[in-house]
């Protein structure tokens, strides 16, 4: 085993790094101005070339970070070939939920309940990023800034504050649980500043946020439709909360 290979390895259980998989993941946490430690990829020209194509501005920087290893080394640090064959480590951003509930302005902020699938918790990330939430606070044992899921986010956990919850909601934001027995989303009122609560996959959301959920709003669907994927339930509403702002 290279030393790079240990870190690589070492990182994927470290709570200060996160490990970036496939160019977009590195794209946009350079973009966001992560603070990108290395990069490591089997093939500089296809690397190079990319960003000459999606991303020129970020070139200079990724001329300094790029390292080249062999395809049998790259190979051992993943435990699956990533999308792009680029690789990186990057600090992990410090973010403190209760700051991120009392942000001013009026973007939700994004609560998903025991999210099961690392790959949709992502997925959720990058609608939020989109949409301009304010955060996305995770309960639950995943950890949200898994490797598989900023892959999910192509890397936009960068641009908006992505944190655990651990303790009770604070004060100072309505809760809104999106439940299919809900009111209809398109009737219905959405307060400003709102926590938007999403059910994990298996489960639904829990019994006490339902109780403490100050409305409940449902996603109309057509009949026979039980559910929609976690990530386009949470771009159901953040868009609609978004059009609801500029209009």
């Amino acid at each position: 085993m290279t030393g790079r290979t240990a870190r690589y390895q070492s990182a994927r259980r470290d709570p200060a790094v996160v490990v970036l998989e496939g160019f977009h993941a590195l794209k946009h946490a350079l973009r966001f101005g992560a603070e990108v430690l290395e990069a490591v990829t089997p093939d500089p020209a296809e690397i190079a070339a990319l960003a000459g194509s999606l991303a020129p501005d970020l070139l200079p920087a990724l001329r300094v970070l790029l390292t080249e290893a062999s395809s049998d080394e790259f190979a051992g640090l993943a435990p699956a070939a990533p999308p792009t064959p680029v690789l990186a480590l990057a600090r992990r951003p410090e973010v403190d939920p209760a700051a991120v509930l009392a942000a001013p302005g009026p973007a939700p902020v994004i609560l998903l309940d025991r999210p099961n699938h690392l790959g949709n918790l992502g997925a959720v990330v990058r609608v939020a990023a989109a949409a301009g939430a304010a955060g996305v606070l995770v309960t639950g044992e995943r950890d949200p800034w898994h490797p598989a899921a900023v892959r999910g986010s192509a890397g936009l956990h960068f641009a908006l504050p992505v944190a655990r919850l651990t303790g009770p909601l604070p004060a100072g934001r309505a809760l809104v649980a999106i439940d299919p027995g809900g009111d209809p989303l398109w009737e219905t009122n959405l307060p400003a500043r709102a926590v938007l609560a999403f059910g994990g996959e298996r489960r639904g959301l829990g019994a006490e946020l339902l109780k403490a959920a100050a409305r409940r709003i449902a996603i109309p669907m057509e009949p026979g439709v039980s559910s929609l994927n976690l990530a386009t339930a949470a771009a159901v509403v953040l868009f609609e909360v978004a059009r609801r702002r500029q209009g």
